[in-house]
């Protein structure tokens, strides 16, 4: 049985990368982290998922890197406003935290091997190829040859959705029943997800790609936009 320490953020994504291990067979734990993002409600998400599957969850308090890091975009910065609508390559850099995959995923790393497990999973999917430089296959292949050199302890990375889009993935979530009224998306972190940023855009396409219901609720305005999406 592989060992595997998944880095769950609360979306739909590493929640169904999540289940997707799990029924693989992996015995797995997660990992979440608060580097101060304004969607911070995205961790009771992460851990309501992990409860879900009697799984243990610890969130990583990474919030006194937040100054260091925060100056230059929308999810970490309250001065900065989330982009509404499709993401277009100026919008996109206002939503990448300056090499945030690459934090993460060392925390990660580094519990994953004090516990001597086999492997950390993350939920880079192609659809985040051309937006965030830190999940293209290339950032990915090269990491993973650090994590097999950093320490004694052999271990590996996996991203098993690096092939699929993010539609694939809310299919592949339905089928294994994945409780994505659980899961968090927006980058607005309000009482309900906006609909317009970059991040909702992109949930609600990838759920009506194969005509799936989306649980979670979207503002008024957005629904009768769209029409129904739950």
């Amino acid at each position: 049985m592989q060992k595997t320490v998944v880095v769950l953020s609360g979306g739909m994504d590493s929640a169904t990368l999540l289940y997707h291990l799990a029924d693989a067979g992996h015995e797995v734990k997660t990992i979440s982290v608060n580097y101060g993002q304004r969607h911070v409600r995205e961790l009771d998400s992460a851990a309501r998922l992990s409860e879900a599957l009697d799984v243990e969850n610890v969130v990583a308090d990474l919030r006194a890197i937040n100054p260091l890091l925060g100056s230059s975009n929308s999810l970490s910065s309250t001065s900065i406003d989330i982009p509404e609508g499709h993401y277009e390559e100026e919008s996109m850099k206002l939503t990448v935290v300056p090499n945030r995959n690459m934090i993460i995923l060392s925390v990660a790393v580094g519990w994953a091997l004090s516990l001597k497990y086999d492997a950390v999973a993350y939920g880079a999917h192609s659809g985040d190829h051309a937006i965030y430089p830190d999940c293209r296959p290339e950032f990915a292949e090269a990491l993973d040859r650090a994590v097999q050199l950093c320490d004694w302890h052999s271990m590996k990375l996996l991203r098993p959705f690096v092939g699929m889009d993010k539609g694939d993935i809310a299919k592949r979530g339905h089928e294994l029943g994945v409780p994505f009224h659980l899961t968090w998306t927006c980058y607005k972190g309000l009482e309900r997800h906006c609909g317009k940023c970059g991040a909702c855009q992109e949930r609600i396409e990838a759920f009506h790609k194969f005509d799936l219901a989306d649980p979670v609720e979207y503002e008024a305005s957005v629904i009768a936009a769209k029409g129904p999406i739950s």
